[in-house]
């Protein structure tokens, strides 16, 4: 256990910080589920619209500092890539 007065305010808030992070990788994780989900049973529409808010919360996450920023990138690609190939495979 922390002696020093600064060291005890660390702990305080590297906490609340771990605490921030686990709710937005876990929000970020549920988008992503739905966007599967929505693929997988072929709603386009729906998978469209959850692409986008799956990127806009990869890309807050990101600003924020809880993933990096080549990585919220890569995910983004890698989902619109899923979905021009869902695209693709329904014409």
């Amino acid at each position: 256990m922390a002696n020093i007065k600064s060291a005890k305010k660390r702990i305080h808030i590297i906490a609340r910080k771990t605490a921030r992070n686990r709710r937005v990788k876990s929000q970020l994780k549920t988008v992503l589920k739905g966007f599967e989900a929505a693929l997988a049973t072929g709603d386009r529409d729906g998978a469209k619209e959850k692409s986008v808010l799956a990127e806009k919360k990869l890309m807050q996450a990101a600003a924020k500092g809880t993933i990096h920023k080549n990585a919220a990138s890569r995910k983004t690609s890698r989902i619109a890539k899923r979905l021009n190939k869902a695209g693709q495979a329904a014409e």
